[in-house]
């Protein structure tokens, strides 16, 4: 079991830049893997990174690939999404969400615990 607390969302303008932080709690956090998703209105939720429970592997969604990067800090029970060069379709609710190891980092419906969303809302 992990509780999942996200925060760093808000206004930006385009071009500009975020730090998103997701709050983990107790001792197995080092156990999951870390995933990042996001969900538009009148979009489905997706995948847009995903890190591994040693942070080896990590994954990006083609609409992110080269702009923005997850990292986590086990020793803090955190992990991190910086977006950077932001455009207006970032625009979304962005989630935090742990999956128990044994299967890859993309296995999306594996994916168990999440936390509440921040709104991230970027204008031209």
């Amino acid at each position: 079991q992990v509780q999942l607390v996200e925060s760093g969302g808000g206004p930006v303008q385009a071009g500009g830049s975020l730090r998103l932080s997701c709050a983990a709690s107790g001792r197995t956090f080092s156990s999951y893997s870390m995933g990042w998703f996001r969900q538009a209105p009148g979009k489905e939720r997706e995948l847009i990174a995903a890190i591994s429970q040693s942070a080896y592997n990590t994954y990006y969604s083609d609409s992110v690939e080269g702009r923005f990067t997850i990292s986590r800090d086990n020793a803090k029970n955190a992990v991190y999404l910086q977006m950077d060069s932001l455009k207006p379709e970032d625009t979304a609710v962005y989630y935090c969400a742990a999956k128990p190891r044994g299967s890859t980092i993309t296995t999306v419906r594996e994916y168990k615990y999440w936390g509440q969303g921040t709104q991230v809302t970027v204008s031209s």
